[in-house]
């Protein structure tokens, strides 16, 4: 099957990104709810379970999946380099994870630190570059900045002794929310551009 390559339409993009950011503040929501029930006890004092380094490792991985179809979303993007930048940053966070956990969460906090800080650079970029072209970006915006503080945040917190993994699902409820208020933003710039 072949994929079309044909630039689409700001409103056209827009539509394609308001689905892709619905799809990532649902996915936000689910990991939430699944680090609170199976995770919600893990801190920095106790050895990281299975289902704590599933979760931890599924985060970047899922990025890595959501960049994919943001490029598929933006073809007539004149560079896709963030995207792709974006995507090997979250291979690599999501392999160091995996090996992090397995001595303690306290290296695999800061792994998922740092890939929070270059995933939030990119997606800041990436707002301020769609403002215009597409609208409805201060979200992504917003979010991305708040990324970057987080990242500092994990990596500078990741050895004190009551961190937990809850943590992260602060940072991943608050990206559910920007999302979804960026999808709803994107709906009426799409509609005011038909």
């Amino acid at each position: 099957m072949t994929v079309a390559t044909a630039p689409l339409a700001p409103g056209r993009t827009a539509l394609s990104l308001r689905t892709l950011y619905f799809v990532r503040a649902a996915f936000s929501v689910i990991w939430v709810t699944f680090v609170f029930v199976l995770a919600s006890t893990l801190t920095t004092e106790t050895k990281p379970s299975v289902a704590a380094i599933v979760l931890l490792t599924i985060y970047p991985l899922w990025d890595v999946a959501a960049t994919v179809f943001d490029i598929r979303a933006t073809p007539a993007a004149s560079t896709h380099i963030p995207q792709y930048l974006n995507i090997a940053f979250g291979a690599i966070a999501a392999v160091g994870i995996l090996i992090s956990t397995l001595t303690s969460l306290t290296p695999a906090l800061i792994v998922f630190g740092a890939w929070a800080f270059a995933s939030g650079a990119i997606q800041l970029v990436l707002g301020l570059r769609r403002r215009k072209p597409v609208g409805g970006q201060w979200p992504m915006i917003i979010s991305g900045g708040l990324s970057v503080l987080a990242g500092i945040s994990f990596a500078a917190t990741a050895s004190a002794p009551k961190t937990g993994l809850t943590t992260l699902a602060g940072y991943s409820a608050f990206g559910a929310f920007w999302y979804l208020v960026g999808a709803l933003l994107l709906i009426r710039a799409a509609r005011r551009r038909a």
